[in-house]
């Protein structure tokens, strides 16, 4: 009996990848460093103690005491987004068999992006429970139409065919943009700082609006990653293993979407999160989604949370915003991984 527990237990750890509990010491480590950094660093420096007095000694009511426990929403806010993009990212990876898939790259933040925009011209919106449902409709809209317009022709959705339709839906949408905004200066106004991607407009109401969101996305995501990876040895093979492909990539699809409409809503259009944090667990673990989806949830915050503390030190005394601290990082990213992608399929 024993040599038969130690024979499946052997069996069950083959399925773990080889790294695994010392990616995931080092991401609470990270996340750890990075909260302490968001909370400390700025346009003010806090010491440590005057760390300690904001969190955790409520009487102490000095200046700095006060900027940590305001930096406490925006930290928390930015590796929620973080998390939620780094899901979406590996989501969208997994459905469409696409190593280089991006909300950014695929149209869905744009789509996202011209809904709110037209919300704000046409339908006078401005608070955050407005422009979530705003966005979500026009990612999910977007997100249709470019799988639609992917998997036309001969061989389907092909990733190259999903990317080129993506990147052409992103461009005619960022133009209906500009062109709905142009003749409304108070459209402009309000939607300027939005469309870079910030998340220093964080509040306790956008959190609380956010959070179910986050919980229903990660959830459908870990749910569905034991049949991603069966979608992952092709439609024939993973129907042969019971998989209902069609239902699969409806209910992944969605999780992704959905996590991503919701940050871009709340945070604005950040780009590359998605991209960056599920590729560098993937080259840590390997491919199983049921380590990536979750792995990257973390490599998201992280990344999220590190950019914006760079965004606030570059751009001091004022900040950077984090879309553009990210694009920084991403594009020459993304650009290696599609000059990768071409030598291998060539």
């Amino acid at each position: 009996m024993n040599n038969l527990v130690e024979t499946k237990g052997k069996e069950l750890n083959r399925y773990i990848p080889k790294h695994f509990t010392k990616v995931l010491v080092l991401c609470f480590v990270l996340l750890a460093f990075c909260i302490v950094l968001s909370l400390a660093l700025g346009s003010r420096l806090v010491g440590f103690n005057e760390l300690i007095d904001g969190l955790f000694h409520l009487e102490v009511d000095t200046y700095d005491a006060n900027v940590v426990r305001q930096r406490i929403t925006r930290t928390i806010f930015s590796l929620f987004c973080g998390a939620a993009l780094g899901v979406s990212g590996a989501l969208m990876q997994a459905v469409t068999r696409n190593p280089i898939a991006d909300p950014s790259i695929l149209g869905v933040n744009t789509g996202a992006s011209l809904f709110v925009v037209c919300g704000i011209a046409f339908f006078n919106i401005t608070t955050a429970n407005q422009y979530i449902w705003f966005a979500l409709a026009g990612a999910v809209i977007t997100a249709i139409f470019v799988f639609g317009i992917g998997s036309m022709g001969r061989g389907g959705a092909t990733p190259l065919k999903l990317v080129l339709a993506g990147a052409a839906t992103s461009a005619a949408l960022s133009s209906l943009v500009v062109a709905i905004m142009i003749p409304r200066s108070y459209v402009m106004d309000q939607f300027r700082f939005w469309q870079v991607g910030s998340v220093g407009s964080s509040s306790w109401s956008n959190i609380s609006t956010f959070i179910p969101f986050l919980v229903i996305g990660i959830t459908i995501g870990i749910v569905s990653a034991a049949a991603l990876n069966a979608l992952a040895l092709g439609d024939e093979v993973a129907t042969g293993l019971g998989v209902r492909t069609g239902v699969l990539r409806l209910i992944a699809a969605f999780a992704g979407v959905l996590l991503c409409g919701a940050t871009t809503a709340l945070a604005g259009p950040i780009g590359f999160i998605g991209l960056l944090s599920t590729h560098v667990i993937r080259l840590i673990l390997g491919s199983d989604q049921r380590y990536i989806i979750p792995m990257s949830a973390f490599t998201g915050a992280i990344i999220l949370t590190i950019s914006d503390v760079c965004g606030r030190l570059l751009g001091s005394p004022g900040e950077l915003e984090v879309g553009v601290v990210t694009a920084f990082i991403g594009a020459p990213i993304l650009i290696i991984l599609a000059m990768k992608a071409k030598v291998r399929a060539i």
